[in-house]
């Protein structure tokens, strides 16, 4: 039996699902910082301070609005590598 197939299928699995599970933090905290440099840049404004704290607000609450589909997404991957574990 080839024991190598299941085993990259999973990493493949793995590695797409921790992209698509730190996709919208990612995103959207690319964003924010993008339009608060543009608005720093816009004014002269250069207190580091400023890209800190709505970075750290908008990201506390997309992992509140995102949390329970990423838990469920990590669940359901937790679930399909134990199954293929007991088909080995």
């Amino acid at each position: 039996m080839d024991y190598y197939t299941p085993v990259f299928d999973i990493l493949h699995t793995a590695v797409m699902v921790a992209a698509k599970v730190a996709s919208p933090v990612l995103l959207i905290s690319m964003a924010v910082g993008l339009i608060i440099a543009i608005f720093q840049a816009a004014t002269s404004i250069q207190e580091q301070t400023i890209t800190f704290v709505p970075k750290l607000f908008i990201i506390g609450l997309i992992l509140v609005m995102t949390g329970s589909w990423i838990m469920a997404t990590m669940v359901d991957f937790t679930k399909a590598v134990f199954a293929t574990m007991l088909e080995l």
